[in-house]
């Protein structure tokens, strides 16, 4: 990521926006039927970062839970006006981290992907980039992640197994995760 990492975001009709502030941790294009779907597209294209250096500028986003593979659900933010999802929170990290989709940023070309996921359902006719890093499901996040963004992920780790506890006794108890 070039410039001073700050990055600005919104939606199309710019009722949201919001700012990443620094880096993300790491930048994925998933490439998993259920991304698939819910893009329309060929991959989702996320930037996780963590939640607290996402920061709201203009207007609020509206959680809206939607199934996952997980079967937990996911929250994705959008526009309560033109309903374009900025970011979502996914089950396994909750609300600690947010992933942001990258094409919602002012400019996305700052974040190529640092990997692609799940290309054993990649669509055949996309063209790939000779260099790119791809798996066929997921990876070792010590063998993709910069050493700096592992420690940031280090530092958020209480955060997270503080909701992972939270969403087991909910789904223990047979409630909703969100």
């Amino acid at each position: 990521m070039s410039g001073d990492g700050v990055l600005d975001g919104g939606c199309d009709c710019g009722q949201v926006r919001y700012r990443l502030q620094g880096p993300p941790l790491v930048v994925h294009a998933c490439h998993c039927r259920w991304c698939q779907r819910e893009t329309g597209g060929p991959f989702a294209w996320n930037a996780m970062i963590e939640a607290d250096r996402l920061q709201p500028l203009v207007g609020k986003a509206v959680a809206v839970v939607t199934p996952s593979d997980s079967g937990l659900g996911q929250r994705v933010h959008r526009c309560p006006r033109c309903w374009l999802a900025l970011w979502s929170h996914y089950a396994g990290s909750g609300p600690a981290v947010a992933f942001v989709r990258v094409g919602t940023l002012d400019e996305p070309e700052r974040l190529p992907p640092d990997v692609h996921i799940f290309t054993a359902s990649r669509q055949p006719w996309l063209p790939w980039p000779p260099a790119a890093l791809a798996v066929p499901e997921y990876y070792e996040r010590d063998e993709v992640w910069r050493p700096e963004c592992l420690a940031r992920r280090q530092a958020l780790l209480p955060q997270i197994e503080r909701w992972q506890a939270e969403r087991d006794a909910h789904v223990a108890a047979g409630r909703p995760v969100w």
